[in-house]
């Protein structure tokens, strides 16, 4: 019987040992393929870019992976201890694995053979931290053994709390949410730090699988889920039965946050500092890097732009009548549920759509487009209103504006036409306008001549109709709005504000062919200074002026001032005929506001890296002692100014004083009214098809032009100081509310000489065109009435005849005619 005894003793023995070596072989093999834990140690993972306007507001984010990294000091107790409750009850006690958990999981998953239910893992945390940055997902014994291993050397090598920080920042929410930061900007549009008990406990239940227990598809389902957890809490005492029992009696109240762009009216602005991201750093860093940048953008001032243009273009397009319904529902059983499929342009939310349900001359009967649940499901309210005729009379007209097709809105509209209309009357009023996506376009930049720093860009009607950017993109003829930098130039080298040049016809031939110029509108004003010349926009005299000058001197000057790169120097390009963009036309304008100095045009102010350091920065003057730790006396510190001067500080003054000219007597006369010192000019390309007007104060230069896509006449009246420079005096009167009044400054030794401002020559007492005219140290007004460009053109004594410039040059005892 011993030896029995005995017998099966050894070979349990043997067996055992073999089994043992057959798991250490097992072990041994599996443990080779182990990844190396020692890589969460340097855990970066893709963090969320987030784009801020200048004074600190969220404009738009970009990530593949929704996530912003939480330290876990930053996360608070209760978070914690929600997923700690929901996942794992002894995280802080167990060495990596769960032995009790485990037992629990087997006598489950035995009594539960046979049915549907998925099996339990009874994976912990620091399990789930393994498998999430280590192992794949798969369902095999093989991956929950490595799992295993690491869970023990992961809990060996960190502290609970470093495994408990990689675990909150890496899951994954649904939502395209990963990380707790991130789940409660996307659920709650809130902090971490102020989630309630009740929506903590939502967001630590959604690792288990975020689709079971969607907020909106399957409410009920996420409700359960978050009493459990909420259940769970109590029990561990992280938290009372009161807390519990008044947490559990709570909706959901999830608020989902939006993506995109954030800020109102900021789309374009937020596409073209992406564009610039992904140029000096690339797609990877842009979409999981983390970046932190902030723009130079100013919120106020990029709603008054967006306002603006989009006034502008719709005043004009309505000029013009209508084109037609948005689209039609034809055959629709319920009107609500068709009309929500159609698309609108969310970045315009004063326009609804709507369908037409009756039309009579007395007015139009319109049901408005449904709003969606969360879920996605169209609501079932329906609201309906009223279109009076005088609201659409606009729309009664064809849609070149040539003549009317209609008497009354019936002749216009009709049942199931989808239109755009506007409220008008208040919030509660059922009175609307009709509306139409203009098919005009138009650009507009808002700068700080001194920084570059652009504070709005308008980029066309509405971003979502269309995302070129007519401020940055589009390239567009400038015409005159191009000719105060033939002046600066002429002015630059020689010539003075006083100079007279001949505005007569004049003929350039060129390769075999003649070229003819005219002012527009025809006509010629003879002999006339340089100041009547840009005040007036004389193309005969820019020409002229040009050819004396040197189209090569003019090229120079456009290039330094970047409004091309390489311009090609023949006369037609004195007029404006090359193309660029508005940003570029509005960077150079902030030269001649700024006194001459060179700028970079800039939308990012600075851009951080994840870690908080700076990668970029804007500002590059510099500043000695500016960083000093206290004052022991010091002098007051410097900033070095290193911009490069591109222009004499005198020209631009002159030039700036000429502009204001324009202002007050010239193209824009009547237009612009600021309460302050303001320069500008109008531009109109040849058929009328841009028209453009750039301007300046002392602290803010912008500028904007309209005209279609695809350049066609914008038709009578259709020139820089009818269409755009009234929109540029709207803008400035917004932009500069609530800031002093500033007047420019004349540099010193600049001389102010009184001149009349048609002959050029020194204006005697009680001269009713006398002006106070700039002057450079040793330049004044001309001794004797001379004319520039005058070769060709008549004799000296048909000038005497004809120009009354002349003749009272004379009178005056001024000299003879040269």
């Amino acid at each position: 019987m011993i030896r029995l005894i005995g017998y099966f003793f050894g070979l349990a023995s043997v067996l055992f040992l073999g089994a043992a070596a057959a798991v250490a072989i097992y072990l041994a093999g599996v443990m080779r393929d182990l990844p190396d834990y020692a890589v969460l140690s340097a855990y970066a993972p893709p963090v969320t870019t987030r784009v801020h306007a200048g004074n600190g507001e969220l404009m738009a984010e970009y990530a593949k992976e929704k996530r912003l990294f939480l330290p876990i000091q930053a996360i608070p107790d209760r978070v914690k201890a929600a997923f700690i409750a929901a996942e794992d009850k002894n995280f802080y006690t167990h060495p990596g694995v769960d032995p009790y958990g485990l037992a629990r999981a087997v006598v489950n998953n035995l009594q539960n053979i046979g049915s549907d239910r998925r099996p339990e893992g009874a994976s912990t945390i620091t399990q789930q931290v393994a498998k999430n940055f280590l192992l794949t997902a798969d369902q095999t014994m093989s991956r929950k053994v490595k799992e295993a291993i690491l869970s023990f050397r992961i809990e060996k090598a960190y502290s609970k709390d470093k495994i408990l920080e990689l675990y909150l920042n890496e899951i994954f929410f649904g939502q395209n949410a990963y990380g707790i930061a991130s789940a409660a900007l996307t659920y709650f549009n809130k902090s971490v730090t102020e989630l309630t008990i009740a929506e903590t406990a939502y967001l630590a239940g959604l690792p288990k699988g975020p689709n079971n227990y969607h907020p909106f598809r399957k409410t009920d389902a996420a409700i359960a889920r978050r009493n459990y957890v909420i259940d769970r809490m109590a029990e561990d005492g992280y938290i009372t039965v009161d807390e519990a029992t008044d947490a559990k009696k709570q909706d959901l109240g999830v608020n989902m946050r939006r993506g995109g762009a954030y800020l109102m009216a900021s789309d374009y602005f937020a596409e073209e500092v992406r564009r610039q991201i992904i140029d000096r750093y690339g797609e990877k860093a842009l979409y999981e890097g983390g970046l932190s940048v902030r723009t130079s953008l100013d919120p106020r001032i990029q709603v008054a732009a967006r306002k603006v243009l989009q006034d502008g273009l719709v005043d004009y397009d309505e000029r013009r009548g209508f084109r037609g319904p948005v689209t039609r529902l034809d055959g629709v059983k319920e009107w609500g549920e068709a009309l929500a499929e159609v698309s609108g342009l969310r970045d315009v939310p004063e326009w609804q759509l709507a369908t037409v349900l009756d039309a009579t001359p007395e007015g139009v009967q319109i049901g408005l487009q449904p709003s969606r649940d969360g879920s996605g499901r169209v609501v079932a309210e329906r609201t309906t209103g009223t279109i009076a005729p005088d609201a659409m009379r606009w729309a009664f007209r064809s849609a070149t504006g040539a003549y009317k097709t209609a008497k009354s809105p019936e002749g216009v509209l009709s049942r199931g036409d989808v239109i755009y209309v506007e409220q008008v009357g208040g919030k509660t009023s059922r009175q609307w306008r009709l509306r139409q996506p203009p098919k005009v376009q138009g650009g507009l930049v808002a700068m700080d001549p001194h920084t570059g720093r652009v504070l709005a860009i308008a980029g066309g009607f509405s971003y979502a109709q269309s995302e070129f950017n007519r401020a940055t993109q589009a390239m567009r003829q400038p015409g005159s709005s191009f000719k105060p930098f033939v002046y600066a130039a002429a002015l630059d080298n020689g010539y003075t504000p006083a100079s007279v040049i001949m505005d007569a016809p004049i003929e350039i031939v060129s390769g075999g062919k003649v070229w003819k110029p005219e002012n527009y509108g025809g006509g010629s004003a003879g002999p006339s200074t340089l100041r009547l010349g840009i005040e007036k926009s004389r193309n005969l005299m820019t020409v002229r002026l040009a050819d004396d000058m040197g189209m090569s001197l003019v090229a120079e000057y456009a290039e330094r001032f970047g409004i091309y790169d390489k311009m090609l120097p023949v006369l037609a390009m004195s007029l404006g005929s090359g193309e660029t963009t508005v940003m570029r036309m509005v960077s150079a304008y902030a030269v001649l506001a700024n006194g001459g100095k060179q700028i970079k045009p800039t939308l990012i102010d600075r851009i951080q890296d994840r870690y908080g350091k700076t990668i970029f920065r804007h500002e590059e003057r510099t500043c000695e002692g500016c960083n000093a730790p206290s004052w022991s006396g010091q002098d007051e510190p410097q900033i070095v100014d290193n911009r490069e001067q591109v222009l004499d500080p005198m020209t631009a003054y002159q030039i700036t004083s000429m502009m204001e000219g324009v202002v007050k007597r010239g193209t824009a006369a009547g237009k612009v009214n600021l309460d302050r010192d303001v320069a500008g000019k109008t531009g109109t390309t040849n058929d009328e098809k841009d028209a453009w007007f750039v301007g300046y104060t002392p602290d803010l230069v912008a500028g904007l032009y309209i005209g279609y896509d695809t350049p066609t006449p914008l038709g009578r009246g259709g020139t820089g100081g009818a269409l755009s420079a009234p929109l540029f005096n709207n803008f400035m009167q917004e932009a500069v509310k609530g800031t002093p009044p500033s007047k420019f400054i004349v540099p010193e030794g600049m001389v102010m000489i009184p001149v009349n401002r048609k002959t050029g020559m020194q204006a005697s007492e009680g001269d009713p065109d006398m002006i106070m005219e700039a002057f450079k140290p040793g330049t004044g007004p001309a001794d004797s009435f001379s004319v520039i460009g005058m070769e060709g053109t008549m004799a000296p004594e048909e000038i005497l005849r004809t120009s009354p410039q002349a003749q009272q040059a004379v009178q005056s005892g001024s000299g003879g005619l040269f």
